[in-house]
């Protein structure tokens, strides 16, 4: 439903979308209907498409297949398959997943998940194209330093959504902030140092290129910011049976931490800064609808 509310903004931009099932003509024409679809949905019921794209999920069969008995085999089914278990109505099944193409029919990203309780978002995908959509819910701040605005890609999540924290931040005048490998000559990296939670694991910040900086005064070169630039702090919610039971049970979710950056100017480096961050996101229930095929 995601990419329906997003798609005026993405054409906006001049992106198409489509999407790509095993479901049958039928299954998929109902369910647009009931859903409110508007974007192409391709029938693949043979999964041909599917196989040649490389993305056939070959647990499925191996689910009731006659190793599905084995141990190994059903772990690989709750992981890869559903926590239901494997039956012939899924196999065919595509790993979930996004491609991006030019208009060449190139691809150009691709963004796919092997436990299939984990998706990315739209918005999400579109902040790591460089394309990112309107900000919501947005953190603004200043100091002596720095402007910096900080938002999540999604305003709602839900059991196993990848979403992303930004952060823009535009350094001041003459001013610059520590970038990945400056730790290592005592400097403090900016980014997000978030409480832990058992509804969400945070994956690595994704970090632009930085750009090396000569501090003449102790004669050093080190990785640096100066122009404006963004980070990526993604969160992947969990999508296990325990946190899709707590979630049912809340209606929010908020993250919490602090925004972490030491910066120096041509003279002088400033003590490291530690600003209270939090981001409050709705929390959505899972859709346990299933299509018959």
């Amino acid at each position: 439903m995601e990419l329906q509310d997003q798609l005026d903004a993405l054409q906006s931009q001049g992106i198409g979308v489509a999407a790509i099932s095993y479901d049958s003509v039928e299954v998929l024409a109902d369910f647009a209907e009931r859903r409110g679809i508007t974007y192409p949905i391709l029938a693949d019921d043979d999964s041909a498409v599917i196989t040649e794209f490389g993305i056939l999920n070959t647990v499925a069969a191996e689910g009731i297949g006659e190793n599905a008995d084995d141990p190994d085999v059903q772990a690989d089914v709750a992981k890869y398959v559903s926590a239901f278990g494997a039956n012939q109505m899924i196999v065919g099944t595509p790993y979930p997943g996004t491609f991006m193409l030019n208009s060449s029919g190139e691809v150009t990203s691709r963004f796919f998940e092997e436990f299939y309780r984990e998706r990315n978002t739209t918005s999400n995908i579109m902040l790591k194209v460089g394309a990112g959509l309107s900000p919501i819910a947005a953190v603004e701040g200043e100091t002596a330093h720095l402007k910096f605005t900080a938002y999540p890609s999604n305003s709602t999540v839900t059991v196993g959504t990848r979403f992303s924290l930004a952060l823009e931040v535009d350094p001041g005048p003459n001013m610059h902030v520590y970038a990945p490998g400056a730790e290592e000559k005592g400097y403090r990296v900016i980014g997000f140092n978030l409480e832990p939670s058992e509804l969400a694991r945070f994956e690595p910040v994704e970090f632009p290129d930085s750009e090396i900086y000569y501090f003449e005064p102790l004669d050093e070169h080190v990785p640096v910011y100066q122009q404006p630039f963004t980070i990526l702090q993604e969160v992947v919610m969990s999508g296990d049976a325990e946190a899709e039971g707590i979630m049912a049970e809340l209606d929010a979710l908020t993250l919490t931490g602090t925004l972490e950056y030491q910066a120096c100017d041509d003279a002088i480096c400033f003590l490291p800064q530690s600003i209270p961050v939090s981001f409050t996101l709705d929390l959505d229930n899972p859709d346990r609808q299933r299509a018959n095929r």
